[in-house]
């Protein structure tokens, strides 16, 4: 084995060719100088990862009135109907320009926190027919996280 052959193992097997690990680590040099970034950014992915629940079961979405309805004629502003499905527990929530309100099924009380992201969460309370409202509408992305006994479920993140 010459030096040429050496050359040319290290550079990806060709001449002309190029280690990619190389590369990828020159891109990301001058990304981080040119484009570096915005620290609000690393901040909201710092916050977003504290959120994540590695007990929680994921409530996915099973209705968006916004996709899944039919329009009504004559109505300017209908309410948002959104529900979600985890196991056996289903939420039904309505998203209007006034607040949240929902039921929880089977009816069952819960401790519910409405995920803002960086800010702080609203705070609900469900009653014991499953019940509950908010009166600060999310804007933005927002999610729900629901604690009922033992079990924590968290709904996907929508935009309002």
């Amino acid at each position: 084995m010459n030096d040429d052959d050496a050359h040319e193992g290290a550079c990806g097997g060709g001449p002309g060719e190029f280690d990619d690990a190389v590369l990828e680590e020159e891109l990301r040099q001058a990304a981080a100088v040119l484009d570096p970034v915005p620290a609000h950014l690393c901040q909201l992915a710092v916050e977003a990862y504290a959120l994540h629940d590695l007990d929680a079961r994921v409530a996915e979405l099973t209705f968006d009135s916004l996709l899944d309805a039919a329009p009504v004629r004559g109505a300017l502003e209908s309410p948002r109907m959104l529900t979600f499905q985890a196991g056996e527990l289903t939420v039904d929530v309505e998203v209007t320009g006034d607040g949240l309100l929902g039921q929880l099924l089977p009816p069952q009380p819960a401790a519910i926190e409405v995920l803002h992201g960086p800010r702080p969460s609203a705070r609900l309370t469900a009653d014991d027919l499953g019940r509950f409202a908010g009166d600060a509408p999310p804007t933005g992305p927002f999610a729900l996280r629901l604690r009922t006994g033992a079990n924590t479920v968290v709904t996907e993140w929508l935009r309002a």
